[in-house]
């Protein structure tokens, strides 16, 4: 989840929106990841307790939910942005903006190592875990080495300013693009759900007990994925579930709401500290290469080449898990609800969706980059519509915990306040 969370919102969307009008809306990058901290433990707290992602309980609320997440899943992410972003920070990095390759001969590319990391390992999971770990690894020394090069208490003071300023909103942006950078504060949209499918292959709580998704062109048989397990409400089995509970909040505060707040944090940090003062705002599709240069000339050649490899790693890791997690979602929610396709093994449908969706992303990406439209555009429509689908999934997760878990394991009253704010945040800018 974390690779999802430092992506398109933290390296693109907010470094731009800073760029141009500063820091005094910081505010709701820090108001979404926080909000989203809250819906990613009801995720894992229906998860840990009965094995199911969120996709196979709201089948169980009705049947319709299915077709619905399949439809916003697939507006959301068909155009892809990180990839093509990725590519451009690649591209820049070995022969420069202005080298040789399109925009789509480099989303090929991307989309290369991509089905590489995918389809070598045996265990599909294991693969894409190992990968974006490093890939956080390489952002985070990134970033720090950036900040020790461009930083300033004075900046720091802007920016905190901003992080306190809740409520405004400059006039000259819209509440669209305010809401969109907001849900991509964080994973954002339908991302966050794909938490379910994390805990499940780390055998956390009841995912222990399905099944993990094994490489399909290596021939390994994967078990079908059924439905989820409900436990005895004992105290020995409550005492599990504390345990496993216990492990959601630490890997959430610390390692999706913590490392995803200061990461943010530092990449607007540096468009406050590099872009904002010169008056630059990039174009899109050069916000990685423009910021790159100006750290050029504070810290020379290195400076420059740094910052291009934050942003590839940055937005290469989302892709990657973007990918992975929708042909997922994809795999499971149809092989969950239509019983032909249980002819086949999931991880056939999962090679068939990932497969599908590259080819389909480097169609549109050459389509679109025939018409004008940019790598902006595309991340921009992902997180849109990934704010209308948490205005219905966020009220609906908060409904299933309620209704079909064992009632000592029910969110609290703390849990259901912030729930209910966070469905009226998001169903209010929907509306």
């Amino acid at each position: 989840l974390v690779g999802l969370s430092i992506g398109a919102g933290e390296i693109i969307i907010w470094p731009r929106i800073v760029a141009e009008f500063g820091a005094n809306m910081a505010w709701a990058a820090v108001l979404g990841i926080f909000l989203q901290l809250w819906i990613n433990m009801e995720i894992g707290r229906w998860t840990i307790a009965t094995g199911e992602t969120p996709f196979m309980g709201f089948s169980r609320i009705w049947i319709g939910f299915g077709p619905l997440f399949i439809l916003l899943t697939a507006l959301g992410s068909i155009a892809p942005g990180w990839a093509r972003a990725s590519g451009l920070a690649l591209k820049a990095l070995i022969v420069g903006p202005t080298g040789l390759g399109s925009d789509t001969l480099w989303t090929v590319i991307t989309f290369g190592l991509i089905a590489i990391i995918l389809f070598g390992p045996n265990i599909i999971y294991q693969s894409v875990e190992r990968t974006v770990e490093a890939l956080i690894v390489i952002v985070t020394l990134g970033l720090i080495a950036v900040v020790i090069a461009i930083g300033s208490a004075d900046v720091w003071k802007e920016l905190g300013k901003g992080m306190l300023n809740v409520g405004y909103r400059n006039p000259n942006i819209s509440i669209k693009v305010l809401f969109s950078a907001m849900v991509f504060a964080g994973a954002g949209g339908i991302y966050n759900l794909f938490y379910g499918f994390y805990l499940r292959d780390k055998n956390i709580g009841m995912g222990a007990r399905i099944a993990k998704m094994t490489n399909p062109i290596r021939g390994k048989i994967e078990a079908i994925p059924s439905v989820g397990f409900r436990f005895e409400d004992t105290s020995e089995n409550r005492e599990r579930f504390s345990d496993w509970w216990d492990y959601i909040k630490k890997d959430q505060i610390l390692f999706f709401w913590a490392l995803n707040t200061v990461t943010l944090i530092l990449f607007m940090f540096g468009a406050l500290a590099v872009l904002h003062p010169q008056g630059i705002v990039p174009a899109p599709g050069t916000l990685i290469w423009d910021e790159a240069v100006a750290l050029g000339e504070v810290w020379g050649n290195a400076g420059q080449v740094i910052f291009l490899i934050v942003g590839f790693a940055t937005l290469f890791g989302t892709q990657l898990v973007v990918l992975d997690g929708v042909s997922r979602t994809f795999a499971d929610i149809i092989y969950t609800n239509v019983a032909k396709a249980r002819s086949r093994n999931v991880g056939w449908w999962y090679m068939i969706f990932c497969g599908g969706w590259m080819i389909l992303g480097c169609l549109l990406t050459f389509i679109m980059e025939r018409v004008g439209v940019s790598d902006l555009g595309f991340i921009f429509n992902a997180a849109y519509l990934g704010g209308f689908a948490m205005a219905i999934y966020v009220p609906l997760l908060l409904y299933l915990n309620k209704r079909y878990l064992p009632k000592s394991v029910r969110p609290g009253i703390s849990a259901t306040t912030m729930m209910i704010i966070a469905s009226l945040v998001y169903i209010g800018f929907a509306i």
